[in-house]
């Protein structure tokens, strides 16, 4: 399985909102330029994200995007599954044995195991952790430059 931009993208827009989106809304145009990425781009992930219930959107002068629920609360699951769809690296392994070639299959335990694990680590990572990964981050660059 590869991730793809959009869900690499979707993580980095996530993880700003809960870093600069504390007190209101975060603009598109502020996110592509801190993370230097095509906010037309952007725009396309944001929407998959919106649909899924992940962010809103508020028009107006300090309008933009904020998160709808707290990052602690959002996973890295959520923000994958909404911006690549299925996180299987075949169809049959989330189709619990629902392909006719699944009980003669002989790869498919591979496919299922592959599965279950990414769900298992995607799904206890969250925002909330990604934000401190980031905040860190951005705290030893600022210390390296010194």
């Amino acid at each position: 399985m590869k991730i793809s931009t959009k869900g690499r993208y979707g993580l980095r827009i996530m993880t700003d909102l809960a870093v600069y989106g504390c007190d209101g809304c975060v603009s598109l145009k502020d996110i592509a330029e801190r993370e230097h990425l095509s906010e037309k781009y952007l725009e396309q992930i944001i929407n998959l994200l919106s649909k899924e219930g992940l962010v809103k959107s508020v028009r107006g002068a300090k309008g933009g995007y904020h998160l709808t629920r707290k990052p602690e609360e959002i996973s890295v699951e959520d923000i994958l599954k909404a911006t690549e769809g299925s996180l299987a690296p075949v169809a049959c392994a989330e189709d619990n044995g629902k392909c006719e070639n699944y009980c003669d299959c002989v790869t498919s335990f591979i496919w299922t195991r592959i599965y279950e694990a990414t769900i298992e680590v995607v799904s206890k990572i969250t925002l909330k952790d990604l934000a401190e990964r980031s905040l860190t981050i951005e705290k030893t660059e600022l210390e390296c430059l010194k």
